[in-house]
C-alpha cells in the first residue's frame, strides 16, 4: 500500500506556531552542529571562471534534441537527473541523463576542497546548506529547463520484465523540455494526460517494483515527518503522503546506481553503498514479535515478502515496521581499487548499488560517475579520483551522521515548539518500541509526533492514550506518559 493510500486525507499538518512565541529559525541547530556558511571566496571565484568557459563540446555526445524532463518536489531548483522513457520493441529504453557536476570543479582547488569538507547538502527549513555554491548547483550545473547543459547520460535498455539488457554511459549535452513535479505528473497520469516522455513512467515503475520484491528488497513503510512553512512566518510539522509516482521516479535512479555498481564491481574498483543481509537469529527474532503482535509471517517467508503485505496504518504493522529498522543497520561506504570487495551488497534494494545520480547534492556521486565514464571507454581513471578513493567511506559517512542530526533536531525543535502550550493535554497513540519495559516510544498522528513515554505496562503495537508531561523548545524536548 502506498503512502498515499496509508493517509488519505493527505498532509496532517500541527496549528502553525505563532510568530510572536518563539524566534522561529533553526539558527540555534546551526551553530550547535557547527554547520558549513557562507563558501570560501576562492571557491566562488573557482566557479565564476570555470562558468564563463565553454563546454569542450568536442568529447560529448549530442543528445539535445532527446525530449528529457525532470521530475522534482515543487519548486526545485538544483535539479540532477532528466529522464525519458521509450518503448523499444517488448521492452524499455531508458534515458537518464545527470547532471555533470565534474565539468565545473578543477580537480583539487579551492572549490573541490570546500566540497570534500561538507559532503552533501543539508536540508533545514529555513534554508539549504548546499554541497555546491548556488551558482553552480541552481543554475549552471542544474538541468533547468530549456538550457542546454552538460551531463552524464545513461541509456539503458530494459527487456519486457523490467530487467537491464544493455547500459551505455557517456558525456553528452542534453536540454530538458520540462520541469515537473511530483504532484503534476500524479495528477497527470490519473486524468490520462501526461507528457509524454513520462507515459511509461508507470509501466516501467511496477515492473521495477516487482523486480525489487523478487530480489528481496527490504523496505519501510515508515510515517515520514517533515517540517514545513505555514506561510505567516511560523512552521508546522506534516506527514507527507509519498506520492506512488515518488516510487517510481525512484526506480529509475535505482536501476542506475545498480548498473553502476555492477559496471565498478566487474572491473574491481570503486565506491557502493553497502548495507549487510541481516542475519537469521534478526529475522527469526522480528518474526516472533510479529507474531506475538498478531501479524501473521510464517517461517521461510522472507522480510521483504511479510513487509511489503503490511498495512502500516495498523497499529501492530506500524510496530512492525519500526522494528524491522533493525534488519538494516550497519549502512556504510565500501571502496575497493583491487578487484570487488567479499561484501557489495545492500539488504535495501536486494542487489549491489552504487550512488551516481545526485552529484550536485552529494559528492561521492561524481566519483562513481567519473569511474564508470573511464571503464565503459576503456581508458584510465583519472587519477584525482583514485587518489580519493579511500577517503570517500569516511567524508560521506561523517556527512550522512550530520544531515541525521540536522533532520532529528529540526524535527524535535519543531515538536517542541507545537506542543509547548498543550502540556497536561491528553492524546491518543501508537506504542512503537518498548527497549526496557518501562518507557518507550509513541507516535501520535495529531498532530504528527514521535516521541518518548513513559509508564508500566506498554506493549509495542498496543493503542495507548498519553499525557503530554514536557515540551522544552530550549531543550527541544518533548514526553509523554501513559494516561
Amino acid at each position: 500500500m502506498t503512502a498515499a493510500e496509508r493517509f488519505p486525507d493527505g498532509v496532517h499538518a500541527v496549528p502553525p506556531v505563532a510568530a510572536h512565541q518563539f524566534g522561529l529559525d533553526f539558527a540555534a541547530v546551526r551553530r550547535e552542529l557547527n554547520l558549513p556558511r557562507d563558501y570560501p571566496t576562492g571557491a566562488l571565484a573557482e566557479v565564476e571562471q570555470t562558468v564563463a568557459q565553454p563546454l569542450p563540446t568536442g568529447v560529448r555526445h549530442d543528445a539535445i534534441d532527446l525530449p528529457l524532463v525532470t521530475v522534482d518536489p515543487p519548486g526545485a531548483k538544483d535539479l540532477d537527473q532528466a529522464v525519458l522513457l521509450r518503448r523499444r520493441g517488448s521492452g524499455y529504453r531508458v534515458h537518464y541523463a545527470i547532471a555533470d557536476v565534474a565539468a565545473f570543479i578543477p580537480p583539487g582547488g579551492d572549490l573541490d576542497k570546500e566540497a570534500r569538507r561538507r559532503g552533501q547538502t543539508l536540508y533545514l527549513p529555513d534554508g539549504n546548506i548546499p554541497l555546491h555554491p548556488t551558482r553552480l548547483c541552481e543554475d549552471a550545473a542544474s538541468l533547468l529547463p530549456d538550457q542546454v547543459r552538460a551531463a552524464v547520460l545513461w541509456t539503458i535498455d530494459l527487456d519486457s520484465d523490467g530487467s537491464p539488457e544493455r547500459v551505455d554511459v557517456r558525456r553528452a549535452l542534453v536540454r530538458s523540455v520540462a520541469r515537473l513535479d511530483y504532484e503534476g505528473v500524479h495528477r497527470s497520469l490519473a486524468q490520462g494526460c501526461a507528457h509524454p516522455s513520462i507515459e511509461l513512467l508507470p509501466e516501467v515503475g511496477r515492473l521495477r517494483r516487482e523486480q525489487a520484491l523478487r530480489r528481496g528488497a527490504i523496505e519501510l513503510g515508515l510515517p515520514e515527518q517533515q517540517v514545513e512553512s505555514d506561510g505567516e512566518g511560523g512552521w508546522r510539522l506534516a506527514l507527507r503522503p509519498r506520492l506512488v509516482v515518488e516510487e517510481w521516479n525512484a526506480e529509475i535512479s535505482l536501476l542506475t546506481g545498480m548498473c553502476a555498481a555492477e559496471i565498478m564491481l566487474e572491473a574491481g574498483v570503486g565506491v557502493l553503498r553497502t548495507v549487510p543481509e541481516p542475519d537469521v537469529a534478526t529475522v527469526d527474532v522480528l518474526r516472533r514479535s510479529a507474531n506475538q503482535l498478531g501479524v501473521h509471517w510464517p517461517v521461510g517467508v522472507p522480510p521483504a515478502e511479510a513487509l511489503a503485505e503490511l498495512d502500516p496504518a495498523r497499529p501492530e504493522a506500524l510496530a512492525v515496521h519500526v522494528a524491522a529498522t533493525r534488519l538494516l543497520r550497519g549502512a556504510g561506504y565500501t571502496a575497493f581499487a583491487t578487484g570487488a570487495p567479499a561484501k557489495s551488497g545492500h539488504a535495501g534494494i536486494g542487489a549491489s548499488y552504487a550512488h551516481v545520480t545526485a552529484p550536485i547534492r552529494r559528492l561521492v556521486d561524481r566519483y562513481c560517475a567519473e569511474i564508470c565514464l573511464a571503464v565503459t571507454a576503456g581508458r584510465e581513471i583519472p587519477e584525482w579520483v583514485t587518489e580519493a578513493l579511500g577517503e570517500l567511506p569516511s567524508a560521506m559517512g561523517v556527512s550522512d551522521r550530520s544531515a541525521t542530526q540536522v533532520e532529528r533536531a529540526c524535527i524535535a525543535q519543531t515538536q517542541a515548539w507545537s506542543l509547548a502550550s498543550r502540556v497536561g493535554e491528553e492524546f491518543p497513540a501508537t506504542v512503537l518500541r518498548v527497549p526496557n519495559g518501562v518507557a518507550g516510544e509513541v507516535f501520535v498522528a495529531d498532530p504528527p509526533i514521535i516521541a518518548r513515554c513513559t509508564g508500566s505496562g506498554l506493549g509495542e503495537g498496543q493503542q495507548v492514550r498519553v499525557r503530554l508531561v514536557t515540551a522544552d523548545p530550549e531543550r527541544r524536548d518533548v514526553e509523554f506518559e501513559v494516561a
